[in-house]
């Protein structure tokens, strides 16, 4: 059974009093799942939340079972509660089936005194990020819109102090839950070159090669070759994916500048 919405996410779905808001007809409708004790996210959150993503219907569970059930709209991010992580591992595989397009990440009330450990995360089969509560609003907003885009997040003071104590005496991260540990994007693009940067970032906001050689002064044949290299490098299957890493950076990398003005 589809779950019941608030009245204002009726109206922002167009389906209350016959109002339909334009903004909904902009982008396809998603649900943001919260699968959380109540308080866990207050109300005046769940307010901002709602206002910053017309777009999505905002749903709160109370328990795993919950959200293994079907939805008016597709999921696009399932917030866990850190007690929640285990019974959600449990069913991870139903979860999977139901929600094929979810990004699912644990809350965490203080990032410095989690209740999950980073290897515990960095295990999961399921979980892609972590939301900490202790974060201005900009702040908060912009990893829930981070999360949104398909971007995976790690409060910096966890990744940091975890990398610190793994890295010590070895020559690569450990690996946990058979997830092998890898350098990360943010180090396969520090691979390109100055030039191949720029042309990924051109590739990014929508050029063709023939815009991008005017640009650059080059001929299209080079920028294909610098395309071919960019491709090589990163791992990725074509441009497209090259250039959706190349946004996802750009998001993290301004996610982290929001947290370093919020937390000084």
């Amino acid at each position: 059974m589809a779950p019941l919405m608030y009245r204002d996410e009726q109206d922002r779905a167009g389906i209350g009093d016959g109002y339909v808001n334009p903004e909904t007809q902009c982008e396809p409708q998603r649900a943001i799942i919260v699968a959380a004790s109540a308080g866990t996210i207050s109300e005046r959150l769940l307010h901002a939340l709602r206002r910053e993503f017309p777009w999505t219907i905002v749903q709160q569970v109370a328990n795993i079972e919950a959200v293994c059930t079907g939805f008016a709209v597709p999921v696009s991010l399932i917030l866990l509660d850190a007690p929640l992580l285990r019974a959600a591992e449990d069913a991870s595989q139903a979860l999977s089936r139901l929600h094929p397009q979810a990004l699912t990440a644990v809350i965490e009330l203080d990032d410095h005194k989690p209740v999950c450990s980073l290897p515990e995360i960095l295990g999961s089969q399921l979980v892609r990020g972590i939301l900490p509560m202790n974060l201005g609003l900009d702040a908060w907003l912009s990893v829930i819109r981070l999360m949104l885009c398909g971007g995976e997040y790690y409060p910096p003071r966890m990744f940091r102090s975890f990398v610190e104590k793994a890295g010590e005496g070895r020559g690569s991260l450990p690996s946990f839950g058979g997830r092998p540990a890898h350098r990360g994007r943010d180090a396969d693009l520090a691979d390109l070159t100055a030039r191949e940067i720029q042309i990924l970032e051109m590739v990014a906001r929508g050029m063709q090669n023939k815009t991008i050689a005017a640009e650059f002064r080059l001929s299209e044949h080079t920028v294909k070759i610098h395309l071919h290299n960019i491709i090589s490098k990163l791992g990725a299957h074509n441009r497209t994916e090259a250039a959706a890493r190349f946004r996802n950076f750009q998001e993290r990398r301004a996610v982290s500048t929001d947290m370093t003005a919020s937390n000084p």
